[in-house]
């Protein structure tokens, strides 16, 4: 997001192979020098030079004052309470990132993905999108550190619903947030192939859930009419306020 509050999208990252000091995190604002992307026409698309990113020294705060100061400024991004609100925002203005808060999760889905393994095309394909900014003039090398990218072997899909006007509908969105495949990974080595899956769950299913859970979604360049959950943000919800007591996150 900008600082007037638009919603961008900045491609490509090589984040694996960029230098420590401009692997920026989540939340943590970051100076850029970029274009509007040649060869993707959704308005957000911006072709970003890594090579010129500067960070801010730390992100924004976690903790009841850092979500408060975190909403405000997701604030100026229209947060819809229905999917069938963003897909019409779309279709009218072309618009390819919308956030979406659901009324309710309904529950997860983990399916087998249909390459479990890289194909051959696809390293190829990674390692030519890295090398577009001219930073790694070392092919092989570029290649090598692609290949040792663990591929997620399962497809994510959030089922959720939206309530308009008391009328109910039911959604179904693959997840392809970053932090699924961290915590993927993270969980398979912690568990192992048969106990991963509980632990993920509990965490999908019922903590997040738990929170004021927003879902930032965005299209497909192919397929500018699919949309995928790219992120997944979550603020603590809002306490109820008593007489004595100010409201809170």
């Amino acid at each position: 997001m900008t600082e007037a509050g638009a919603l961008i999208r900045l491609f490509p990252v090589p984040f694996r192979l960029i230098a420590d000091d401009q692997q920026f995190r989540k939340w943590q604002w970051i100076r850029v020098l970029m274009e509007k992307s040649r060869d993707d026409h959704r308005p957000e698309s911006h072709r970003i030079y890594i090579d010129k990113i500067e960070c801010d020294t730390d992100p924004l705060p976690s903790g009841k004052e850092g979500w408060r100061c975190r909403m405000e400024l997701l604030r100026k991004v229209p947060i819809h309470d229905d999917f069938a609100k963003a897909e019409h925002v779309r279709q009218r203005t072309d618009g390819s990132l919308a956030m979406v808060r659901p009324a309710r999760i309904l529950g997860l889905d983990i399916r087998p993905a249909r390459n479990p393994e890289w194909t051959p095309e696809e390293p190829a394909k990674l390692t030519q999108m890295q090398r577009q900014s001219n930073l790694f003039p070392d092919e092989e090398e570029t290649h090598r550190q692609v290949a040792l990218l663990q591929k997620i072997p399962f497809d994510f899909y959030y089922r959720y619903e939206c309530m308009v006007d008391d009328q109910r509908t039911v959604y179904c969105h693959k997840l392809v947030d970053w932090e699924v495949g961290a915590l993927y990974r993270r969980l398979l080595k912690q568990h192992g192939a048969a106990g991963w899956e509980a632990p993920f769950r509990e965490k999908y299913e019922r903590q997040l859930p738990s929170r004021d859970l927003i879902l930032l979604m965005g299209t497909m360049h192919r397929f500018p009419d699919q949309w995928l959950i790219i992120s997944v943000i979550c603020p603590p919800k809002l306490q109820p306020e008593t007489p004595n007591q100010p409201g809170l996150f």
